[in-house]
């Protein structure tokens, strides 16, 4: 080639990048994949329905069965007090939303090994399996909701203007639930010890939490201690905003707010470093 010529043409390059929505992490992959997400969600609602007599009636018994046991245990025997509301109610409100909880953090922590035959065959972004566990979750809040305004009329319960601030503590269960949830389903497909540990583990924390009674009987002593758990002041301000009975602290809130992002930070860092042996591990 002559010196004075032009040089050798570097070869062209092709640059990969991912589109605007899945740069933003796990929020742009479950948004990219939503149509995935909703066909598993309905999915998961056909199959947890289907050959059951009652279908979608257990939804709103579970809580109603569960309200009974408590009203009589804590409400009857014990004598524990309900805030001034009918200690059914009082125990219904709490465990739609422990309901909402504990069922994202479950599902969503069995997710990847249920569904192990589909990650092992086909690529998608595997956030969007723990997260087709939520809407079902939101139905379910949805209609237990329903069945709670059907028993405050009944009680003579008023409704107050504050259950307009119910989708708020709603939505910070769920995510405190599905940061948890991530963690969960990733160490799951690992350590198959977590789906052991998990049913025990939200068995004590829900005696830790303000469901089958008010925050209020808790010593004054313990009560500093008793607010760290982040689930107690998102359940007790679920309860409040329904209810109308007292808010918890302002500082424990802010303590769960701050906890439920830490939580949602570190569930979608260790989903992301372990993200790729799913398929090899599972």
């Amino acid at each position: 080639m002559n010196a004075s010529g032009p040089g050798p043409v570097a070869p062209p390059t092709l640059i990969i990048r991912p589109d605007s929505a899945r740069s933003l992490g796990l929020v742009g992959e479950l948004w990219e994949f939503r149509d995935l997400l909703w066909t598993l969600a309905g999915r998961d609602l056909t199959l947890r329905y289907r050959q059951t007599v009652l279908g979608v009636a257990w939804v709103a018994l579970q809580p109603l069965l569960g309200a009974l046991i408590f009203t009589f245990v804590f409400g009857t025997i014990a004598g524990l007090p309900s805030d001034g509301v009918p200690y059914l109610v009082f125990t219904f409100a709490s465990l739609a939303g422990w309901g909402l909880f504990s069922g994202i953090v479950t599902r969503a922590s069995g997710s990847l090994v249920q569904n192990s035959g589909l990650i092992a065959k086909v690529w998608f972004p595997r956030v969007v399996i723990p997260g087709s566990v939520v809407p079902a979750a939101l139905l379910d809040l949805a209609v237990a909701l329903a069945v709670l305004v059907v028993l405050m009329l009944w009680l003579g319960v008023a409704l107050s203007p504050s259950m307009l601030l119910a989708p708020l503590w709603a939505l910070a269960l769920v995510a405190l639930a599905f940061g948890l949830g991530l963690i969960g389903a990733a160490l799951m497909v690992s350590y198959r010890d977590v789906q052991h540990i998990l049913p025990v583990a939200m068995q004590l924390l829900l005696y830790a939490s303000p469901v089958a009674y008010a925050a209020g009987v808790v010593p004054e002593r313990y009560r500093d201690i008793y607010w760290i758990n982040p689930v107690a002041p998102l359940l007790e301000g679920l309860r409040a905003s329904l209810l109308g009975t007292a808010m918890p602290p302002t500082w424990s809130v802010t303590s769960s707010v701050i906890t439920t992002l830490v939580m949602l930070a570190l569930g979608a860092t260790v989903f992301r470093r372990l993200e790729r042996r799913f398929a090899d591990v599972i």
